[in-house]
């Protein structure tokens, strides 16, 4: 299981570096395709995250998730160390990356509002919430 999550995840690599080399500025096809990866993906990272429970033996974390055409994050994904931390930051870190590359060669806009991170984060219900 661990060697197919491993393959899995080699492969989205690549992809990533693929796409980002071949965004075509202002190219509507390719932007298109884009976006729909990057949605996808999302769905993937949020449903990561999602699996993560907290107990006693297990921390809450929360990690800056996307980026905003006036730069930051969109928002600030919230997980335990219950799942592969390693796995989900650097999922998290592509997705971030893909997306500013997405930003930039497809002009991209958004409000410029400021996203603060989680003052903290507390365990209910087995599940972590951030609290602002």
């Amino acid at each position: 299981m661990k060697k197919l999550v491993l393959k899995i995840f080699a492969i989205h690599i690549l992809f990533v570096l693929v796409v980002a080399c071949t965004i075509e500025e202002d190219n509507p096809a390719d932007c298109q395709s884009t976006y729909e990866y990057l949605q996808d993906l999302k769905i993937l990272i949020e449903d990561q995250a999602a699996e993560s429970i907290c107990t006693e033996g297990f921390e809450c974390r929360s990690i800056a998730f996307g980026s905003k055409p006036c730069g930051g994050p969109w928002s600030y994904l919230v997980y335990s160390t219950s799942i592969d931390t390693l796995d989900l930051v650097d999922r998290v870190n592509d997705y971030n990356e893909l997306e500013m590359t997405f930003n930039i060669n497809c002009g991209a806009v958004s409000d410029c509002a400021v996203v603060n991170p989680p003052t903290s984060l507390m365990c209910e219900n087995n599940q972590c919430i951030a609290v602002y």
